[in-house]
């Protein structure tokens, strides 16, 4: 959420940055819904302070042995009134606060102004492309099951076999550790979050659709993002104790909703798919360093594997709903011969900190954190990667030595 004050001090301003994300914000709107809940408040506040006023006059006049019964129907009416106008600020301040909750975070000053993807900025290459395939991943091998996933559960799932199933077990650990070793914190969350925490992280209410709904308020998570960030919701975190470090690794659900006909074969776009997420919790003025430092701990998985990649800028009109500044990696898919989506690094300011409640204590002064976050990786397209980029054109996968450890084996043999 951003910050009301900067949108009533400089609305004309912000609205003009908010338009090169493609949101085009109501002023008029906003205006009114503030001047209302600005002259409802003061009339609250007035008819509090008489009422106060009136109920100290009321004790001492009781007290005397004094009538109080005019004084006590002049009370009695304040108080319906006062009933009336709060209930009218309370339903001013909700339409207030879901304007708010409407609106996407403001773009760093330095991200490339742009429309759409086709104005994204490739900021480097790593890696060489070396393999000639041309297979894709489902004909290199059967021990992914797409066919037997339908009838289990309908389309855009998978189910994964024998040796397949361990290589992905085998690159899970592999980047825990390699997150671990870099300083961050494991947990094992929820799979399921309430409507507070997807608040809190951006999804709600805006993209209620992309999100599977189960019973009890409860929604299936899109990303580890979610659970982790919120752990510290309503947080007032100690200066010293940052920056804080979370990772996780989890199943993430997305309904997909307006994407059909899009990647619907093998395992680019799937309603379940894994994920090893990375947060970190900041200061203000470290959020932009914090989110260098995430990257290149995203960055070092695809290295240690010896994938090539590429890091891509988001522009202004590209960037996610929460996010002020992000970086795509991108890992080289040799059967489309480009680069695809691997990992998502954004720095999201003090958006998600304002609409979680995270804080930092620094001094006795309090301000709102940072917050910081990316994949490190999207396990079943590094799994894509891993094979098409290894494929031998016959039988074996060979593996970078940095997985060997958490395979057990140099090879994956494959049935196809």
């Amino acid at each position: 959420m951003i910050d009301i004050k900067k949108l009533r001090d400089e609305i004309d301003h912000t609205g003009k940055i908010l338009l090169t994300r493609g949101y085009e914000l109501n002023k008029e709107l906003f205006l009114s819904l503030d001047d209302q809940r600005k002259t409802l408040q003061l009339s609250v506040e007035e008819l509090q302070s008489k009422r106060k006023k009136l109920s100290n006059d009321f004790g001492k006049i009781k007290s005397s042995g004094e009538d109080t019964s005019s004084l006590k129907i002049e009370i009695d009416t304040i108080n319906k009134e006062l009933k009336v106008k709060d209930e009218l600020l309370q339903s001013v301040l909700i339409s207030l606060n879901d304007f708010l909750l409407d609106i996407p975070n403001l773009p760093n000053d330095n991200v490339p102004l742009g429309s759409d993807e086709t104005d994204n900025v490739v900021v480097k290459k790593c890696g060489e492309i070396t393999s000639k395939n041309k297979i894709d991943h489902l004909e290199i091998t059967n021990d992914i099951d797409t066919d037997l996933a339908a009838k289990l559960a309908g389309s855009r799932f998978s189910v994964l076999k024998g040796d397949i199933a361990k290589l992905q077990r085998a690159l899970i650990s592999f980047m825990l550790e390699t997150a671990i070793k870099n300083g961050y914190q494991e947990f094992y969350v929820p799979y399921m979050a309430n409507s507070e925490s997807l608040k809190g992280t951006g999804q709600l209410p805006k993209f209620e659709e992309d999100l599977f709904k189960t019973t009890d308020n409860l929604y299936l998570i899109p990303t580890a993002e979610v659970p982790l960030t919120n752990i510290h919701s309503n947080d007032v975190i100690d200066e010293k104790d940052t920056p804080v470090k979370l990772t996780s690794h989890t199943p993430c659900f997305r309904s997909e909703a307006g994407s059909y006909g899009r990647d619907t074969k093998g395992l680019i776009r799937q309603h379940q798919f894994e994920k090893i997420e990375l947060v970190q919790i900041v200061k203000s003025q470290n959020s932009m360093d914090s989110l260098d430092d995430l990257l290149s701990n995203a960055e070092e998985i695809l290295e240690l594997l010896e994938l090539p990649y590429q890091v891509v800028e988001l522009c202004t009109g590209d960037l996610g709903f929460s996010s002020s500044k992000t970086y795509d990696i991108e890992v080289w898919m040799p059967s489309q011969a480009k680069y695809r989506e691997i990992s998502s690094c954004s720095n999201f300011s003090d958006f998600q900190a304002r609409r979680a409640n995270i804080k930092i204590k620094s001094d006795d002064k309090k301000e709102l954190a940072h917050t910081i976050n990316g994949s490190a990786l999207a396990v079943g397209r590094t799994l894509i990667a891993l094979l098409e980029n290894n494929y031998d054109g016959k039988k074996n996968i060979n593996l970078p030595k940095s997985l060997v450890p958490f395979f057990g084996s140099e090879v994956v043999n494959i049935s196809n």
